[in-house]
């Protein structure tokens, strides 16, 4: 069992040497590509089985005394995080595998574009299943690297700019992690995070709360959370569909993650409780303000990521079982909506020419389709029920609620305002995109007026707007493979509500292990060490 916790990080490392081997070879690199991570989701689900049954699982990597050298670690809250991303991850590499030559060459060259999303998964699960501070920030850096190359795809100079904002602030991030692994070892003498957890507790109260500040402002920062949330809307909206799709799904999640182990597993009797409850309702509140003052839809949905991320800081927040439950909960069916969203989004600048409001229209009745596929996510995502989002945020109500206290009844309200200003900017989205008649067809006008200059010949008795119409919207047709792939994702945020009793009784277990925190230290430290 032991040797199946490195494979999620291995065969992506693997099959991205292949890939980048293969760059000539682009249907062959697809293959492998989709392989690797058709490998990497059943690996990831043997974890969530086994793990849920005999619990921790460790792998000790490289053959140092223990506990000196670097410890993987499966238990049931990383394994969840590995399905869930795994499966993203894959959905992401077969949508943009859809688009046509044309488009991939543009927008997410193959030979670039395979090898990195490789990366990036590897990362990310390096990242979830760490032991050590210095085996995540190597996670982080490695997903990190990856993002800067997709983020810039194209070279276009909308991009780069973007990009750079991305990179500066990820370098800050970077920087102020390894000071904080840093000040860690100076106090403690070990990155090992269940050495900490038997270490910190010894030091004075006024030195873990500066190592508690310290790594929480990073791992803030990495999940945008506010007010360190502003880098988040200038550049995720840039990228192409897939990459951005992926970024909103993985990136900020595992920051979360990261804040969940950090307040579990290194500081349980933290009290800066009521600072991330006050963070989290910020967090909300001004994304979600953001987002319905946005008539472009990738920003609207990364000011709506962003203000979602509140909902996961509230359940940490509240630092009891049934608060980080629905933390735990609410991240895999975020992951899930948001990177159906996304991807959709793609499908309507595929089939609309854009993605702002203000030229959308008439969607619902030229791709009736499409409008499905944006209203079922969207819906989730606003929380209406029996959808998976109303079940995480009934969770998260409840935990508030039993919780008790101004703070925890404020954000209850907060969550709910939230929650209704979400559907209010859905709403606007689908009303002006697909509900609306168009009113104009500045593209048909253009093609036109080209023709009108260049003398182009048309069909025997055939207007040149029809002709222009006909082009346009043999132009705008959305390839097959890739409303296969999204409507494979609307039913998974679908399928999460179907089996939502049994996943949330799967993330109620998770919870209790965290907050237990022995059985996570057992598994890592062989008897006696601390």
């Amino acid at each position: 069992m032991n040797n199946l916790v490195p494979l999620p990080v291995l065969l992506p490392i693997l099959g991205a040497g292949l890939a980048l081997a293969l760059n000539r070879r682009p249907r062959a690199q697809r293959a492998v590509s989709t392989v690797v991570m058709v490998a990497v989701v059943a690996v990831s689900g043997a974890l969530m089985y086994l793990t849920d049954r005999v619990g921790p699982i460790v792998l000790w990597v490289g053959d140092w005394p223990q506990p000196l050298g670097i410890a993987l670690v499966a238990d049931r809250l990383s394994a969840l995080m590995l399905v869930v991303s795994s499966v993203v991850t894959l959905m992401v590499l077969l949508f943009s595998m859809g688009a046509d030559e044309e488009e991939r060459k543009r927008e997410t060259p193959v030979s670039i574009f395979h090898p990195t999303l490789l990366v990036l998964s590897a990362g990310v699960s390096n990242a979830f299943l760490a032991g050590d501070l210095f085996n995540l920030f190597v996670g982080f850096e490695m997903l990190l690297f990856a993002s800067y190359v997709l983020l810039t795809l194209g070279g276009t100079g909308e991009r780069v700019r973007a990009g750079s904002t991305y990179v500066v602030v990820s370098l800050l991030s970077s920087t102020l992690f390894l000071v904080a692994i840093a000040a860690v070892y100076a106090a403690t003498g070990t990155v090992n995070i269940a050495q900490l957890a038997l270490r910190l507790p010894e030091l004075p109260d006024g030195i873990q709360l500066v190592l508690q500040l310290m790594l929480l402002t990073v791992f803030c920062i990495k999940a945008a959370v506010f007010p360190m949330s502003a880098w988040l809307p200038d550049s995720y909206p840039t990228a192409p569909a897939p990459v951005t799709a992926v970024f909103a799904g993985l990136l900020t999640k595992v920051g979360v993650y990261a804040v969940i182990r950090t307040q579990t597993v290194l500081f349980p009797d933290s009290h800066l409780t009521g600072l991330l409850l006050w963070a989290a309702l910020a967090t909300m509140v001004v994304g979600i303000l953001g987002a319905i003052a946005q008539s472009e839809i990738k920003r609207m949905l990364s000011f709506t990521l962003v203000s979602h991320i509140g909902y996961m800081i509230f359940g940490i927040g509240l630092a009891s079982v049934s608060g980080y439950a629905g933390a735990i909960f609410y991240t895999a069916h975020h992951i899930t909506i948001q990177t159906t969203l996304f991807l959709v989004t793609g499908l309507i600048e595929t089939r609309g020419g854009s993605t702002s409001l203000n030229r959308l229209g008439g969607l619902a009745a030229a791709s009736p389709v499409l409008g499905i596929l944006f209203f079922v996510p969207a819906m989730n995502l606003a929380g209406i029920p029996p959808l998976s989002g109303f079940v995480g945020k009934v969770g998260l109500l409840e935990a508030g609620a039993q919780q008790g206290g101004f703070l925890a009844y404020l954000l209850v309200g907060g969550s709910v305002v939230t929650s209704l200003l979400t559907l209010y900017a859905m709403a606007k989205v689908w009303n002006r995109a697909f509900w609306r008649p168009r009113t104009a067809e500045p593209d048909a006008l253009e093609l036109v007026a080209g023709e009108e200059d260049s003398g182009a010949a048309v069909a025997p008795g055939t207007t040149k707007q029809a002709a222009a119409a006909q082009e346009r919207a043999q132009r705008t047709r959305l390839p097959r493979p890739m409303v296969a792939t999204a409507t494979v994702l609307v039913l998974l945020g679908v399928g999460i509500t179907v089996v939502a009793g049994p996943l949330y009784g799967y993330a109620e277990r998770s919870a209790a292990d965290i907050v237990e925190g022995v059985a996570y230290v057992r598994a890592v430290l062989p008897e006696g060490v601390r």
